[in-house]
């Protein structure tokens, strides 16, 4: 029986490590893993049944892995995401937008009849509490209720939190099952695409400023694509389901596409046809503009002639703003495939030269204008429309760490308080209680007695790029070795003078390390009259 159990465990063990493999290729079909998936199941189940034996044998085989879809992250991997998410939210601030958060999991009914064909990815939570709840899917429709029902007209918010959808990962490429969404969106009602330029401008200095290479925005609009479907003669109620079909483009052959517009939309060939003439359009906003102008059963529909209006308005506030042409895209295959969205809709996408297949990761950002979502949540069916950008955060993660995987550092610690001689812990302590104070970053060691060689080393491994020695000696003159650990120059500096002399060789000015108004007198501390 030991032998058997053995056997299965090691094949689970193999199993897991092949539907890792799997979920990683991008040349592996959702169905093939599925199937491993499956296979993965089985084998688990056949650990459980085999497992007639001491409870402390069982917990010595469980195997130890995060949830499918998930990952764990190390020190120098959190580093870089806690300096993307910072900036992203400096852009936020520097729009005035005000932080908002909701809670991970709402009313199923909040969520339901929402996403399109996407609905089916949403995490159902049992009832364990009398409501029956679901993870959010995105921070959109959140956002909208959470606006409908503090009867909100107009804010701008931002929002940076973990969102969960069933989906099959792909983790090489940033796509996971749980996942930070870095959101802003403006709702009130506002003059005609101004707020919408904004959301482009503010996606435009987000990806400029994370330096992940060259990007483009890709625009369209919904009602040019509803005007494209009544063009093609597509009944009205199918527009949505066309659109979620079309939003595959971007991952998906035209061939593909077709056989799905007909046999899962069932469209007719002529209709097909129609659509695939459109959506191969793109190029510079004015250029599409003209081609779609001289188009004239399209200029005859109203919805068409009603999102070129807009995207006219749109051209010239983007101008307006500074974006380069270069940077942006008129893309007719653009659809975003969620049902709440009503006007413009935009998406970015990192572009790949030859040798960066690995870095093609799709869709970095996208958002667009939806101004009916409050009012399905209002019970007056109040009006607020909305816009909103939402940033893909975890695919930018990916990217960056693919291009730094040889440069990132746990920890940015900028000074070290090393002894030379024994009984010095008082000491050091007290020199690092001075270089907090400053708000300088330094470490020492938790050792009572460490031998300085060791120390030394620890900096250079770490890349710190200052060390304070102190011995008797340095103590009783109230003096301190400063050392440049890349050289291994030292320097006698005067106790009263070594943040000052820190800061300069830091390049840190004294504004830059202010100290938090609460730690000044102590936390909580007050002054009484």
């Amino acid at each position: 029986m030991n032998n058997q159990k053995e056997v299965h465990i090691w094949y689970v063990r193999y199993q897991t490590e092949k539907v890792k493999q799997l979920s990683t290729d991008p040349r592996v079909t959702a169905y093939q893993l599925q199937q491993a998936e499956m296979e993965l199941e089985k084998a688990k189940q056949r650990v459980t049944k085999s497992g007639a034996g001491s409870s402390s044998s069982a917990s010595s085989n469980v195997i130890l892995k995060v949830p499918k879809g998930t990952r764990d992250f190390n020190p120098a991997q959190m580093r870089l995401r806690s300096d993307v998410l910072s900036k992203i939210t400096e852009i936020f601030k520097l729009h005035g937008a005000h932080q908002i958060d909701t809670p991970v999991f709402e009313l199923k009914d909040i969520l339901t009849g929402k996403y399109g064909d996407d609905s089916k990815l949403i995490y159902d939570l049992k009832d364990q509490g009398g409501e029956i709840l679901s993870l959010r899917y995105d921070l959109t429709v959140p956002f909208a209720r959470y606006v409908a029902m503090n009867k909100i007209s107009s804010i701008k918010r931002y929002q940076v939190a973990k969102v969960y959808r069933r989906d099959n990962p792909a983790i090489a490429r940033g796509r996971y099952r749980e996942f930070y969404q870095c959101d802003f969106d403006v709702a009130g009602q506002y003059e005609s695409m101004i707020p919408d330029a904004e959301c482009v401008k503010l996606l435009d200095e987000i990806l400029s400023c994370l330096d992940i290479g060259k990007y483009l925005i890709k625009i369209n609009h919904r009602k040019i694509l509803d005007g494209i479907f009544e063009v093609a003669g597509i009944a009205p109620e199918l527009f949505r389901g066309v659109s979620s079909t079309i939003d595959k483009l971007d991952k998906t052959p035209w061939a593909e596409v077709a056989d799905e517009l007909k046999d899962l939309r069932a469209l007719t060939p002529a209709q097909i046809a129609t659509i695939a003439m459109f959506v191969n359009i793109s190029g510079p906003l004015p250029k599409v503009l003209n081609i779609l102008m001289t188009n004239w059963e399209f200029m005859a529909c109203e919805l068409a002639r009603q999102g070129l209006d807009d995207m006219m308005l749109l051209i010239k506030y983007v101008k307006s703003l500074g974006i380069p042409d270069s940077r942006v895209v008129f893309d007719l295959s653009l659809a975003r495939g969620l049902d709440y969205y009503t006007g413009v809709i935009y998406e970015a996408i990192l572009e790949t030269s030859a040798g960066e297949e690995s870095l093609a990761v799709g869709s970095i950002a996208g958002g667009g204008r939806y101004d009916n979502l409050v009012g399905m949540f209002d019970a007056n069916k109040r009006k607020v429309p909305c816009v909103g950008v939402s940033i893909g955060v975890e695919r930018i993660f990916s990217i960056l760490e693919q291009k730094r995987k040889d440069s990132m550092k746990p920890f940015d610690v900028q000074v070290y308080v090393a002894s030379a001689q024994k009984d010095m812990v008082e000491h050091r302590l007290r020199l690092a209680s001075m270089l907090w104070d400053a708000r300088l970053k330094a470490e020492v060691s938790y050792k009572p007695n460490p031998k300085l060689l060791q120390q030394l080393q620890y900096c250079e491994d770490t890349n710190i790029p200052w060390v304070i020695v102190i011995g008797q000696d340095e103590v009783a003159r109230g003096v301190v070795k400063l050392r440049n650990v890349k050289d291994r120059k030292e320097e006698e500096v005067s106790e009263t003078d070594l943040v000052s002399e820190i800061r300069a060789r830091l390049g840190i000015s004294v504004a830059d390390s202010v100290k938090p108004k609460c730690l000044e007198n102590g936390v909580g501390n007050e002054t009484t009259k």
